[in-house]
């Protein structure tokens, strides 16, 4: 976001650059997740990794909107390759052993591993932006590649394979059916697949608009890096409790607890002054609400359509994200950014309540 302003782009080109990827993203999500469930989760996540190292490569060398416009094109390709694929090369590897019990702790300590990074990640990419913003993209395109040559150990699990027709287009349609028809038949699966992107989504939004929004009211990069990495550390101690509080509250409870937090954290960003308090909060609940709703969701998919439902679960965040982001953006372009967060902090309070009234009407969890 930060990098974009610099480079001449308003509120709102940025926020189109975003519905960029997020378009590419809702187009794109289902045919990837088919790839990754049809020749392999290690093959799509190996694509991905190199497809993103080009992106970082526009991102730094591109003089305008068109290249910014293609890099973030190529980013939401790498990201599809990966969204779905990545879950579910780890939870199958897991069925694969038998410990996919264990799902949900060892999701907690994959997250703790991304968090941590995020923490050394953010303060460093924010002590280099204020030397050369560039130097940020230089360290991220190194990180990718290296990220590219660990993928090729990948290891690809027997469970899941699908059996393929006698061509490919049916093949893939037969694929693209059944992976609906889990959705549909499934009512909790549908409803916990709607309130995770919801949450995704307010999160994410915030998450990207709260940089220019510290910025403005006088947060330099570096602490705005800080209070980042902050949220990042906390997240990671977090989420390392998040199979302990879905033990200790169950079900109900959990998802009442997470929807409650968001909402709470996102109200206490409006006030300005507790703002940074309120993005770690959310980053914190965010992370948490990650790790559980990936295992409740994972355990209603079947193998073999594993990676095309969790791209069209990726496919739905994608979808929410193109109406909010630029919506967000503009609304801070013509009037402030404080009202783009009042606007999300109404949504999401009335979202939960929404959710909420399902999750205690929902007799088959208790």
């Amino acid at each position: 976001m930060l990098y974009l302003a610099y480079r001449g782009l308003s509120l709102f080109e940025i926020g189109i650059m975003e519905a960029i990827f997020h378009i590419t993203s809702f187009t794109m999500e289902v045919p990837t997740g088919i790839v990754a469930d049809l020749f392999g989760r290690k093959t799509s996540r190996v694509i991905g990794r190199v497809v993103g190292i080009i992106s970082t490569v526009l991102m730094i060398y591109s003089g305008g909107v068109v290249g910014f416009a293609m890099s973030f094109v190529l980013s939401a390709l790498s990201y599809n390759l990966e969204s779905g694929a990545g879950d579910a090369l780890i939870y199958d590897s897991m069925i694969e052993i038998g410990i996919e019990k264990k799902y949900m702790k060892i999701k907690g300590k994959s997250e703790v591993v991304y968090q941590c990074a995020n923490a050394l990640a953010l303060p460093i990419g924010g002590y280099l932006a204020t030397i050369d913003y560039s130097y940020v993209y230089k360290v991220a395109l190194v990180v990718g590649a290296v990220a590219a040559l660990q993928s090729l150990s990948f290891i690809e699990p027997s469970v899941g394979k699908v059996t393929k027709k006698e061509n490919g287009f049916k093949t893939f349609t037969h694929q693209l059916k059944e992976s609906v028809l889990v959705i549909k038949n499934s009512k909790k699966l549908s409803f916990l697949i709607l309130m995770s992107e919801s949450v995704g989504v307010f999160s994410t939004t915030t998450f990207f608009y709260i940089q220019n929004y510290l910025k403005i009211n006088g947060r330099s990069e570096f602490r705005i890096g800080i209070v980042l990495a902050v949220g990042a550390l906390l997240s990671a101690i977090g989420v390392t409790q998040a199979h302990k509080i879905e033990k200790r509250f169950g079900y109900k409870k959990t998802l009442t607890i997470l929807l409650g937090g968001m909402a709470f954290f996102l109200w206490l960003m409006v006030t300005g002054t507790y703002s940074e308090i309120g993005i770690i909060g959310l980053s914190v609940v965010e992370a948490i609400e990650y790790v559980i709703m990936s295992d409740y969701i994972n355990r209603l998919i079947p193998s073999e359509r594993r990676a095309t439902v969790l791209s069209m679960q990726s496919m739905i965040f994608s979808l929410f994200m193109i109406v909010l982001f630029p919506l967000v953006g503009l609304i801070g372009d013509v009037s402030s950014l404080q009202v783009s967060f009042v606007m999300i902090a109404i949504l999401s309070s009335v979202i939960s309540v929404v959710m909420l009234s399902k999750i205690i009407r929902d007799k088959e969890a208790d």
